[in-house]
């Protein structure tokens, strides 16, 4: 068994195209993982390692590796940045302890960063900041820090100064001690040395020292009174001072370098070992109740020697079977324990368990407390699922994730793929939370649903390369909603005789809009008795139900009130479904009549265009019905955040590229759901309606 204060779970994240995966070979190089770097642009990267990534150069699922650093365990897992794959990043900050935010040096905090910096915020996971690509044209460190301020609020400690810029950049300078590392252009990053600061930059670093030691000694009160009155601490004090501040969010260590020329990734190491948390110090996870989801109060302790405690935090299917891949929290796992999965209150014995390095596995026949594995060929877990020890069944905090915004029919082309393909989207639906499937039952056409049109794309391709499933994919859906304007009061009352007993039920209400998200909700003020309190479940399921076909057009509806006041029934002839019965029958005829209105999914749309297509741009945003929110102006062009409405958007990388001769980049996510204006409500209305008339 292991020291646990030498492991370090870490992530990388960051926007696409900062570095990320270059910055993991890297590591993975200098750690002696592996001997040969791949490159990202000739799709040899280890981590990516689907086709798919290696062919168009991105991440698209989470990798983890493991790697030894000065005697410590680093389990390193590498994030894509595209904003469809966020649900990875999101699962694997849940389980990391530390992380760090890759920047480019060249275009700064762009918008995928900031949501991934939200997530980590959430998370309460301490990072360290390494500006990456200062050898980039336009590259300026300076400048990523002021943003890295502005836009995410947070507080950067400068540990590294750059020593030189764009094609001149050789070096850093480590401020804290006071030296400078200068690179030779071999390439090799073993290949520096270890100098005196260069002569113009000596005051400069003199005085981010300053900085560096008044920011760090504000965690230790004692050493504060002590600099004042002039006593400098000392490297290792103040190294105490930066790693509870790191710990604690204060502050977040900022490193600078270039991933791609080797430069500038020892320090990051370091840092990784002397500030980012171990296993045992960050603040335990809670355990919480499995009826309710309350935090009980109690937490998973980080130690060997409580009961055996872990969270699934991903499944992947590859050729050697499902691997369900596990964050432990405490306890110790053995090759043929049985464990228990408090979600399904089903146990399975373990019988393999494998340490990843990214597609490649070592066999295990133990792991512990903080340990990130893979077990082999589990069945029923999915993603958020807690593994425990039976004899002390516990659940550890679920994981939340985002609905999808947007769907495709699909459809098999030939006999063949009919039969693989249920097979194989339950096995995506499985691995990805944010991937969903759902058979229309008047068409019996199969819908899938997912975060946006890279996401469903690359699932077709996998469905077909990786599944042999051909498919004839149609035009993508919006995810519509409903919800009503109007409050009114109505009553409605069902009965039916036919011989013997009958049934009956009346029912007096008030539906009214509800507050944006807040859902469906029933509450009941009758006196009386003239509705029974038991019949008031059956009530409220009769409404809920009907919820998931709206009046317009047969879509969900969203922030509906519903008050039951006054009623009736009969001694005999009433039971629970007659008043279930009769709640579907007042959703259909009051909802009518309270200004029923279509919603439609507002995405936050983030672009980025040279100066020149600025005006063409927004133009174009405000066709498709945008509002614009903000417009910032870069060193290399403009960052344009608008709200758009998603049908407005399909297609839009096309158009972007074309307007701006194929330098614009655009990302954007989900924001909320506003009302569709009039003209576009009806025409969905009326597409709702040619659908079911073909059918």
């Amino acid at each position: 068994m292991t020291d646990l204060s030498k492991y370090r779970n870490i992530g990388i994240f960051a926007h696409v195209d900062a570095g990320k995966t270059t910055s993991t070979e890297r590591i993975l190089k200098l750690t002696g993982k592996i001997h040969r770097t791949g490159e990202v642009h000739d799709g040899e990267s280890t981590t990516d390692f689907m086709e798919q990534e290696a062919e168009r150069g991105i991440t698209i699922q989470s990798a983890a590796t493991t790697c030894f650093w000065k005697d410590h365990r680093l389990n390193v897992i590498d994030t894509p940045g595209h904003v469809d794959f966020t649900v990875e990043v999101y699962r694997s900050l849940k389980v990391l302890d530390g992380g760090i935010g890759v920047f480019c040096g060249s275009g700064g905090v762009e918008p995928q960063s900031e949501t991934n910096w939200r997530y980590a915020n959430d998370a309460e996971v301490s990072r360290l900041i390494f500006v990456n690509k200062l050898d980039r044209m336009g590259a300026d460190f300076y400048r990523v820090v002021e943003q890295v301020k502005k836009v995410l609020a947070a507080n950067p400690l400068i540990m590294t100064l750059p020593i030189g810029i764009e094609d001149d950049f050789k070096g850093v300078v480590d401020v804290l001690n006071q030296k400078a590392y200068i690179w030779d252009d071999s390439g090799l990053p073993e290949n520096y040395e270890i100098v005196d600061i260069p002569e113009d930059m000596v005051e400069k670093a003199a005085e981010y020292r300053e900085m560096l030691i008044e920011t760090a000694v504000e965690q230790d009160d004692d050493l504060m009174m002590a600099y004042m009155d002039g006593e400098e601490p000392s490297i290792e004090q103040i190294k105490e001072c930066i790693k509870k501040g790191t710990h604690n969010l204060s502050f977040f260590p900022t490193f600078c370098g270039s991933a791609f020329k080797n430069k500038g990734i020892q320090l990051v190491l370091d840092a990784v070992v002397d500030y980012l948390p171990s296993p045992t110090e960050v603040v335990p996870q809670d355990l919480t109740d499995e009826e309710t989801g309350e935090p009980t109060g109690e937490v998973a302790t980080v130690s060997v020697d409580e009961p055996f405690r872990a969270l699934a935090f991903k499944i992947m299917d590859d050729r050697f079977g499902a691997l369900t891949f596990v964050r432990i929290y405490s306890g110790k796992l053995n090759k043929g324990d049985t464990i228990l999965n408090s979600a399904t209150g089903k146990t399975e014995r373990v019988g393999r368990m494998v340490e990843m390095h990214a597609n490649d596995r070592t066999e295990l026949t133990s792991a512990q407390a903080g340990d990130i594995i893979a077990i082999v060929g589990m069945k029923n877990v999915q993603t958020g699922h807690t593994l425990c020890d039976p004899k002390q069944p516990c659940t550890l905090e679920p994981m939340i994730f985002p609905e999808p915004v947007i769907s495709i029919a699909v459809a098999p082309k030939d006999k063949g793929s009919t039969e693989k393909m249920g097979v194989a989207i339950g096995k995506l639906v499985a691995e990805d939370p944010t991937f969903q499937v759902e058979t229309d039952e008047d068409s019996g056409e199969t819908i899938l649903k997912g975060m946006g049109e890279l996401h469903l794309d690359i699932k077709v391709d996998i469905l077909k390369r990786t599944y042999g499933v051909e498919l004839n994919v149609g035009q993508p859906q919006v995810a519509y909603r409903e919800t009503i304007t109007q409050a009114i009061e109505d009553s409605y009352t069902h009965k039916k005789q036919s011989g013997g007993s009958g049934q009956f039920g009346k029912i007096d209400y008030r539906i009214r809009p509800g507050e944006p998200n807040s859902g469906f909700s029933f509450k009941s003020v009758v006196v009386g008795g003239n509705v029974p309190k038991e019949f008031f479940p059956a009530i409220e399921k009769g409404f809920k139900e009907m919820m998931n076909h709206g009046v317009l057009a047969g879509f969900p509806t969203l922030d509906v009130e519903v008050e039951l006041y006054d009623g009736a029934y009969h001694a005999v002839d009433s039971s629970a479904i007659a008043f279930e019965i009769a709640a579907k029958g007042a959703f259909r005829q009051s909802m009518k009549k309270a200004g029923p209105q279509l919603l439609e999914p507002i995405m936050k749309v983030d672009v980025f265009t040279p100066e020149d297509h600025v005006g063409d741009v927004i133009g174009d945003i405000n066709r498709r019905r945008g509002m614009i929110k903000d417009q910032e102006a870069g060193a290399t062009g403009v960052r344009v955040k608008a709200d758009v409405p998603l049908s407005e958007m399909f297609g839009y990388i096309g158009t972007l590229r074309t307007m701006t001769s194929g330098r614009g980049q655009f990302s954007m996510e989900f924001s909320h759901y506003a009302a569709c204006p009039q003209n576009v409500a009806d025409a969905v209305i009326a597409a709702e309606k040619e659908k079911k008339a073909a059918k």
